[in-house]
């Protein structure tokens, strides 16, 4: 009989002691949870903070950058290769341009088709390298060249020759060495050899002499002056009067032109009398 008390005893301590530890449980994690204040209907509520721009990190920006590089039209991503190559002058291997530019050579077939077929671009099979008209080095090459176009040389064909070929240019023109000439109206600089044997000194008197002297301004007279000095003129301007008077046709007056400035590809046949170049913009 006693036995079954303390089983009935026994039961009910055990249960009171799963209650006592449930309440406690319980009660821990009430206690573990941040109290939230009840705040006033009326009270002022907290001024929003303003959302933080996302920032990436730099590799992320790295590969935004060459995905909008291979992504970009094929004439961009040859203009960046020609930049590298013509401001470094350097041969690079597709794998190179590819670690400087971002532009992948080897996974584009018409960007690699298009610089290997470029004119400003050398391929060797291997490496690119920038590709000029003439293939000059330095000052003394340039003037061998411009020496070789004595009708003159357009700046445009050599400007790209090497970094310092313009400057190369102004030397030689300031050491008497080449003839710079701009023409504004084709917008074209043309650079001219200046023939050592051709330097010469002329008197002054005959320098005036050449001022003052005035050409005929009817076409008749000047071609009596040609036949004078054994020239036999290409017009007939006399003959031509007369027929136009038979048939009744009256000449017209030409306006008087205005006198041609030396531009363009003028052949510098006086060059010893440097007072004929003064209005040239140089």
């Amino acid at each position: 009989m006693w036995e079954m008390d303390l089983k009935d005893s026994l039961s009910k301590f055990k249960q009171q002691q799963e209650r006592c530890q449930s309440s406690l449980a319980s009660i821990a994690a009430s206690t573990s949870k941040p109290k939230h204040r009840a705040q006033p209907v009326n009270a002022p509520s907290a001024p929003a903070r303003p959302l933080q721009p996302i920032k990436f990190s730099n590799d992320t920006e790295r590969l935004q950058h060459i995905n909008s590089v291979r992504k970009s039209p094929i004439g961009a991503q040859i203009k960046l290769v020609i930049e590298l190559l013509y401001k470094t002058r350097q041969a690079f291997t597709a794998e190179q341009i590819n670690e400087t530019t971002y532009v992948d050579i080897h996974g584009n077939k018409s960007v690699f088709d298009s610089l290997r077929n470029n004119p400003k671009v050398h391929y060797d099979g291997r490496r690119f390298s920038y590709k000029s008209k003439h293939d000059l080095k330095g000052k003394d090459q340039l003037l061998v060249l411009v020496r070789k176009y004595p009708e003159g040389l357009a700046v445009v064909e050599v400007k790209d020759a090497y970094p310092t070929v313009m400057e190369d240019l102004q030397a030689l023109k300031a050491a008497g060495e080449v003839w710079l000439l701009s023409n504004m109206d084709s917008q074209e600089d043309i650079v001219y050899p200046n023939d050592p044997k051709a330097k010469i000194k002329v008197d002054d008197d005959l320098k005036q002499l050449f001022r003052e002297m005035e050409l005929p301004r009817d076409m008749v007279d000047i071609e009596k002056e040609l036949q004078k000095n054994g020239i036999k003129p290409m017009t007939n301007t006399a003959k031509r009067r007369a027929a136009a008077q038979i048939n009744g046709v009256q000449p017209k007056a030409k306006p008087k032109k205005k006198q041609r400035e030396i531009t363009r590809r003028t052949k510098l046949t006086n060059a010893h009398l440097p007072e004929l170049f003064q209005n040239l913009n140089t």
